[in-house]
């Protein structure tokens, strides 16, 4: 009997505790659809192919790429440059600001070029291997795309790579980091992703489509290029060929 008794207490805590054991695999919540409200458009130089895009203060940064045509530039937002470097022989992609200097990385070439942020002037040149499509800076570190669905974390100092994470969808581009997010346009699409940079996973999705009429769209490329304005929680994005730029906010899709 009290043999029977134990193995009964023992079978009931046993099934107790399977009854208890908490749910890990649970599904995360499907990313939060977004679209963009235009607050204003700036010109942008119809000739620049974007592939870089990033505020310092006041200062508007921009990349822009095809062998020939690549250089960075800075300067107020909706005027000409007021500082501008050529990146002859290579094709450039995108670019981030860190204090007194900036990166710019490149296509297929495996060269980061660090800049003097004011000047634009080259500082030195670091190898990498594999694409560069995207970058921009988070909590002490860089967050480069390669066109995959990884981003890779990179030491700002020496570009050594220091980690990475899978965001499940590929042709990541163009990159802006906010907080602990990572906004990224996504190639050949109108649309942008927001991931958590933590884990890779997509929080939001936001529909850009509708910015260009059709005379404009007949000789402009696709979406790239997306800036946070300091001090708010607006955007200004662009496009490659684009003859303009949007302050936008990111609003619930109706």
């Amino acid at each position: 009997m009290r043999t029977l008794m134990t193995t009964s207490l023992l079978l009931a805590a046993v099934l107790g505790g399977c009854a208890a054991a908490p749910v890990s695999d649970a599904a995360p919540p499907a990313p939060e659809k977004l679209e963009v409200r235009v607050l204003s458009s700036l010109p942008h130089d119809p000739g620049a192919f974007t592939q870089g895009l990033e505020f310092s203060g006041e200062t508007l940064y921009e990349g822009t790429g095809l062998v020939g045509k690549s250089s960075m530039r800075a300067g107020q937002a909706g005027a000409a440059p007021s500082v501008r470097r050529e990146l002859p022989g290579l094709f450039g992609e995108g670019i981030t600001v860190l204090g007194p200097t900036a990166w710019q990385i490149t296509w297929q070439d495996g060269v980061a070029i660090e800049r003097d942020a004011k000047t634009l002037a080259e500082l030195r040149r670091v190898n990498y291997t594999g694409e560069g499509w995207g970058l921009c800076h988070q909590d002490g570190r860089l967050v480069m795309s390669d066109g995959s669905s990884k981003l890779t974390f990179r030491d700002p100092a020496t570009f050594a790579p220091t980690g990475s994470v899978d965001v499940g969808r590929d042709q990541l581009n163009e990159l802006e980091c906010v907080g602990d997010s990572v906004y990224a346009n996504v190639w050949q699409t109108d649309r942008i992703l927001r991931i958590d940079a933590a884990s890779g996973r997509v929080t939001g999705e936001i529909d850009a489509s509708g910015l260009l009429d059709a005379s404009e769209k007949s000789s402009a490329d696709v979406l790239n290029g997306i800036a946070a304005v300091p001090g708010t929680d607006e955007f200004l994005i662009t496009g490659k060929l684009w003859p303009k730029m949007f302050r936008v906010k990111f609003v619930p899709a109706a």
